[in-house]
């Protein structure tokens, strides 16, 4: 049985090639994974609304509940996309959510898994809206918006997700901060860092002691995802080179 994290699809319509190749991967692990990780943004906006406006995500839901159905463990780790995930996660697929950080032991390792987006200490205004995001009281209102407001807020954060992302990779050198956090997990004992959010493919070994950093890239364009076998982290790429039917 496998253990996959994925993260950072950032699905958005079933007609495109990223969802309809999400959907024949998840389909081939049918039966042989024991634990799938989403490390957040799985989705391109998801916000638990008990009406469930997100219909256009009915395929991928589905496909998820296909896996727990066959003994997967789905583990979710709300992004900066995808949070208060509501009752389709926890309820429906019995998804174990985290709102931030976890320690995960998989397979002797001791793993620092994140979605990543608050790695960057430097982003304090990402950082204080993200606070806002979370608390309690957006947790409460969720519950109370009219379906017509869900696609709103999709679509003012959207924008504004789109057009900060360049201006920031741009200013940030995002592989030096990754690698600066997974040294300071280093000497806290950790064995590895699992993390997304910055769309960066890498799975290197910091040494003295061992360390593994693997940093997921992405499901819209590189199409990556990790794989722990043996103790081992490996970054894999999926072939999207069949046709899509």
């Amino acid at each position: 049985m496998r253990t996959i994290f994925l993260a950072d699809a950032h699905l958005a319509s079933p007609d495109d090639d990223n969802y309809r190749l999400l959907l024949r991967f998840l389909h081939e692990l049918e039966g042989e994974l024991e634990t799938l990780y989403i490390v957040g943004d799985l989705f391109d906006f998801w916000l638990g609304f008990p009406s469930h406006p997100f219909t256009e995500y009915d395929a991928v839901i589905d496909a998820l509940e296909r896996l727990v159905l066959r003994g997967c463990q789905l583990v979710y780790f709300e992004g900066n996309h995808d949070f208060h995930l509501g009752t389709v996660f926890s309820q429906r697929l019995n998804a174990v959510i985290h709102t931030g950080p976890s320690i995960e032991s998989l397979q002797g390792k001791k793993l620092y898994v994140c979605h990543g987006d608050q790695i960057n200490k430097a982003d304090r205004l990402y950082r204080l809206l993200r606070f806002l995001l979370r608390t309690r009281l957006v947790a409460a209102g969720v519950r109370h918006f009219p379906p017509r407001w869900a696609q709103k807020v999709r679509g003012y954060l959207q924008k504004r997700s789109q057009a900060s992302y360049g201006e920031k990779s741009a200013r940030w050198d995002y592989r030096r901060i990754i690698f600066d956090f997974a040294r300071s997990l280093q000497k806290k004992g950790y064995d590895g860092l699992v993390a997304g959010h910055f769309h960066l493919a890498l799975c290197e070994e910091l040494t003295a002691p061992p360390f593994a950093v693997i940093s997921l890239g992405d499901w819209m364009e590189q199409f990556t995802y990790g794989e722990m076998r043996d103790g081992k982290l490996h970054l894999m790429t999926y072939s999207a080179n069949q046709p899509i039917v």
